[in-house]
């Protein structure tokens, strides 16, 4: 990996993390694209750079940090489902990253899903993530359970999971931001962990792309979060929805024309 391909990937985590489009999928599409091959530190950098992005929602909310335990505890909660769900299903989650096809299927069936969801839940009563109780907050956590499937998008999924329990669309979308940040800061222990336990050492270059990865990824990530409130409270899903079609057929295309994608 060079530092063009570093920055590109990087602009595409940050691009797509906290949006409903799912970051994988455009991942599949960014390193298919460039023909990046799936080493262990390419495979490490594309979760490490997320440090960056976690970055981003502190330094945008960092006020919401400080108000009380109770926030803190309200994220954990919505954590656990996921993290135990993972930790369970680890090795059966790995054979679905290898089918960019299951990516793909997963992109246009969330599309679809995003073009009717503001229709199904357009009676909220929450306007503040703050207001939700534990028993919401553990809903919104199975929710993101769904996301463990390869495609679907975590932002979707817990946005999604937000409005069921009657948050307004800017609301479940911050609570959804602030529920990344445990997934996130884990998920790249933990991938870090692997790196180094297989042997795994980092060159002086590849802490200066994980560097400039971290950094473009932050402030990218900054401009995607204050675009999409802004276009969610305004427009809803439905761009989202059509956009999730049109990349999951792009992706079933590539596949049907003999493309050999890799997910890395």
């Amino acid at each position: 990996m060079n530092y063009f391909e570093a920055i590109i990937l990087a602009i595409i985590e940050g691009l797509t993390e906290f949006l409903p489009v799912s970051s994988t999928g455009h991942m599949i599409i960014g390193t298919a694209l460039m023909g990046i091959e799936p080493s262990a530190f390419v495979k490490l950098f594309t979760i490490v750079i997320q440090l960056g992005t976690i970055l981003s929602v502190l330094v945008l909310y960092w006020k919401r940090f400080f108000k009380s335990m109770d926030f803190y505890y309200k994220l954990v909660v919505a954590a656990i489902p996921a993290s135990i769900l993972g930790l369970l299903l680890n090795d059966f989650i790995d054979s679905l990253l290898e089918s960019p096809l299951m990516v793909a299927i997963m992109l246009v069936v969330g599309g679809v899903i995003l073009l009717f969801v503001d229709k199904w839940f357009n009676k909220p009563t929450l306007e503040s993530s703050d207001d939700i109780s534990y028993k919401q907050a553990l809903v919104i956590g199975f929710y993101q359970c769904l996301a463990l499937i390869p495609g679907t998008s975590r932002s979707a999924s817990t946005i999604v999971g937000g409005m069921t329990q009657k948050l307004t669309r800017k609301a479940a979308a911050e609570f959804s931001f602030f529920l990344a940040i445990p997934m996130m800061l884990g998920a790249s222990v933990v991938k870090l962990y692997k790196f180094l336990k297989e042997g795994h050492t980092f060159t002086g270059e590849e802490i200066n792309l994980l560097i400039v990865g971290n950094i473009i990824g932050f402030i990218v990530a900054i401009i995607a979060i204050k675009t999409f409130i802004d276009i969610l409270t305004k427009y809803g899903f439905k761009v989202f929805g059509w956009y999730r079609i049109i990349v999951g057929v792009v992706i079933i295309a590539m596949l049907l024309s003999g493309h050999s994608l890799q997910i890395i």
